[in-house]
C-alpha cells in the first residue's frame, strides 16, 4: 500500500497556541502542518502567511502549507516574491496551496471586487502561470484574463520546485488543477464521498490532456477526525477506534488520495492519532 503524508491542521485562532501546536505535531512525526485563509471575522484570529512564517521560525523540519490562500485576495506577482522567501527562509519547507476565493463577503468587507466564479477560475490559473514564471523566468510579461504584469522579475528565484496544491471543486476548477498544479486538496465536506472519485479523473484527465504525467500529481483530501464513537465540535468526517479511522484513510488511499490534512475534533486526540493511527497508513514506501 503506497504511504501518503498525513498534515495536521492548525487553527489560526488567537485563544489557542498554533505554535505549540505545530511543534506537536512535528514531534510526533507528522509531515506538515496548514492554516486556512479567512482574515476577515468578528472571530479573533492570526493572519494566516504571517502565523505560518512564526511557525516555520519555532521549527526545524516540518512542512508548512497554505490551505488554501484566497488569490484575489493577494497579488500573484507579490505572493510568488512572498512564497519564494518563505520557503527560502525556512529550508525549503513550503507548500503553496491556492483558492479561487469561497467567501464573497470577504471581500467585500475588504472593499475588493467580488469576482464572479468564471473570474475567479480563471484568475487561479492566471495566477499560478504568473507565480511558477517569476520562480524560473526572468522579464515576466503575462496577459491574462484577470492577473497581468509587464516585465516582471523577482529573484533570487527558488532553489528547487515549491510545490503548488489548489483546493477546487467544479468541473472547470478541477480542470485547471489538473493543468497547471502540482497537487489537488479539496476538503471532504465540500467534495463529497460518492463525488470524489470522478472529481479525481477529472483533474487527472486534464493532467494528461496537457501533456503531463497524472501521477505525479498529489491527491490530498482535507478531512475532520475523531477517535471515539462519534465527533465532537460539529462532527467529523471520519470517525471510530484507531484502527477503525485508519482503516476509512486507507480506503481513501485505495481511491488514489496520497495525502490527508487531518482536522483533529479535539487537539489532544493528535499523540494518539500519531500513535495508533498514522503506522498503519506508513506501511507502504514513502512518498516524495
Amino acid at each position: 500500500m503506497i504511504s501518503p503524508l498525513v498534515g495536521v491542521d492548525v487553527t489560526t485562532s488567537t485563544t489557542t497556541d498554533p505554535v505549540g501546536t505545530a511543534r506537536e505535531a512535528e514531534r510526533f512525526g507528522f509531515d506538515f502542518v496548514s492554516a486556512s485563509d479567512h482574515p476577515e471575522g468578528t472571530t479573533p484570529s492570526y493572519e494566516t502567511w504571517t502565523l505560518l512564517s512564526w511557525i516555520a521560525a519555532a521549527t526545524s523540519h516540518v512542512t508548512v502549507a497554505t490551505r488554501v490562500l484566497a488569490v484575489p485576495m493577494r497579488n500573484p506577482a507579490l505572493l510568488a516574491k512572498m512564497a519564494e522567501s518563505l520557503d527560502r527562509l525556512s529550508g525549503g519547507r513550503l507548500i503553496l496551496g491556492l483558492g479561487g476565493g469561497h467567501a464573497d463577503a470577504e471581500f467585500r468587507a475588504f472593499g475588493l471586487p467580488v469576482p464572479t466564479p468564471r473570474e475567479k477560475v480563471d484568475g487561479l490559473e492566471d495566477a499560478v502561470h504568473i507565480i511558477r514564471r517569476l520562480w524560473t523566468e526572468r522579464s515576466v510579461t503575462h496577459a491574462g484574463r484577470v492577473h497581468r504584469t509587464e516585465a516582471a522579475d523577482i529573484e533570487p528565484k527558488p532553489e528547487h520546485r515549491i510545490p503548488v496544491w489548489l483546493g477546487t471543486f467544479g468541473d472547470r476548477a478541477l480542470a485547471v488543477t489538473g493543468r497547471v498544479a502540482d497537487g489537488w486538496i479539496p476538503s471532504l465536506g465540500h467534495a463529497p464521498l460518492d463525488r470524489l472519485p470522478a472529481m479525481r479523473d477529472r483533474v487527472l484527465t486534464a493532467a494528461a490532456e496537457a501533456g503531463r504525467d497524472p501521477g505525479e500529481l498529489t491527491c490530498a483530501l482535507n478531512l475532520r477526525v475523531h477517535l471515539g464513537s462519534g465527533g465532537s465540535g460539529g462532527g467529523a468526517d471520519v470517525a471510530g477506534s484507531p484502527a477503525g479511522v485508519a482503516e476509512q484513510l486507507s480506503a481513501l488511499v485505495a481511491l488514489g488520495f496520497t495525502a490527508f490534512n487531518l482536522q483533529p475534533t479535539d487537539r489532544g486526540q493528535l499523540e494518539r492519532i500519531a500513535a495508533d493511527v498514522l503506522p498503519a497508513l506508513r506501511a507502504g514506501p514513502k512518498l516524495r
